[in-house]
């Protein structure tokens, strides 16, 4: 939490970036649907916005804006001995997190790891989005996300990509 951000409005379902992405990786892999690093890392935006629009938040760690879009380097770093290739181990077998936050989190796993890791970054870093405003068009590399702008994704993106009315 490099920014300091806390926000004692936000609910935060009590989980840490690095325990949440164990737990994705760890799904796909025994779901028999692997994931690279590129997709966990767009699959934890998309948790994030999600809990993000409800008013909760899923984690305190900051993303970064890099050049293929929003990554926790703390994350990121745990897989990056894969490369581009998918995670093929198992880290955890549960997710200490309560069964209502849980489904949430396994229907966005469920319905994002499917898509090709590029076509995630398209969607995570459009124009005037909160990766967009960060990076700069590279001046920006490796800075901080700030959660209300993640937030603002939320609450324009984030509706479309959760069925709720724009």
């Amino acid at each position: 939490m490099k920014n300091g951000f806390h926000n004692p409005n936000l609910k935060w379902i009590g989980v840490n970036a690095v325990e949440l992405s164990d737990y994705v990786v760890s799904k796909c892999y025994e779901d028999d649907c692997p994931i690279s690093n590129i997709t966990l890392q767009n699959i934890l935006y998309i948790i994030q916005e999600y809990f993000l629009s409800c008013g909760m938040i899923a984690f305190y760690d900051d993303f970064e804006a890099w050049n293929f879009g929003a990554v926790i380097p703390n994350s990121y770093y745990r897989y990056c001995g894969f490369g581009a290739m998918p995670i093929t181990h198992s880290y955890v077998d549960k997710l200490d997190i309560q069964d209502k936050y849980k489904k949430y989190i396994d229907l966005i796993v469920e319905t994002y790891r499917k898509y090709e890791p590029f076509d995630l970054v398209k969607m995570m870093t459009f124009d005037g989005g909160a990766w967009d405003y960060v990076y700069d068009n590279g001046s920006g590399n490796k800075r901080c996300i700030p959660i209300k702008l993640i937030q603002k994704d939320a609450i324009t993106n984030g509706l479309i990509r959760f069925g709720g009315n724009k």
